[in-house]
């Protein structure tokens, strides 16, 4: 028997292969979606998603290194992405004080109505799970965050802001705690992409 998850005869004795083989075609309507509004308005999927991370992260997460790190792409690739995006108009760099060489990224008044029109791609999986019951959806959301933070853990997600990893989390006997906040989280309250995030000290 084969031993990928994509084929049919292996997935109907393997409950892993068939979950795995669900997560591809999920993936694959981001995919599509985002194409279809890449299409519209002559931007690349990943000059999109890069505008859509910067519009809604802190100023120090919107570097060529971190952004290459971010989106699993060599420093050249987004570094070509952004001077497209800047010739374009839509975003700027804003250089650094201390040393003139360095520069974050910042959108222009152009490049958030841009965002504004298309970060709303994924509507329609949003949507989908808003049919879902509140307990189906806390199960999904519990099941994603412990997937995600296993994957970071195999090195194969390069970059997490989930509670697990964080300096700040503390795991209870009676559930979970952040001491950013002192507060005791339940599952649905524990973050994704958290701005507070500090990656905690493995030493």
């Amino acid at each position: 028997m084969s031993k990928s998850p994509f084929d049919p005869v292996r997935q109907n004795v393997n409950l892993s292969a068939k979950i795995t083989s669900g997560l591809e075609r999920i993936a694959s309507v981001f995919r599509v979606l985002l194409w279809e509004h890449a299409k519209t308005i002559g931007l690349s999927p990943i000059q999109i998603q890069l505008m859509i991370f910067v519009s809604y992260h802190d100023d120090g997460l919107c570097n060529v290194s971190h952004l290459a790190k971010e989106f699993n792409l060599t420093k050249p690739t987004i570094s070509d992405a952004l001077k497209v995006l800047m010739e374009k108009g839509l975003i700027k760099k804003v250089h650094s004080e201390v040393d003139k060489r360095a520069f974050t990224v910042a959108l222009t008044t152009e490049g958030r109505a841009v965002v504004e029109e298309t970060a709303i791609f994924a509507s329609p999986v949003e949507a989908s799970i808003n049919n879902l019951g509140k307990a189906e959806k806390e199960q999904l959301f519990i099941t994603l965050k412990e997937l995600i933070f296993r994957l970071n853990s195999l090195g194969i997600i390069s970059v997490q802001r989930t509670c697990f990893g964080c300096h700040y989390y503390e795991k209870k006997a009676d559930g979970h705690y952040c001491r950013f906040i002192d507060k005791r989280l339940l599952d649905a309250e524990l973050r994704l992409d958290c701005p507070d995030y500090i990656e905690k000290s493995m030493a």
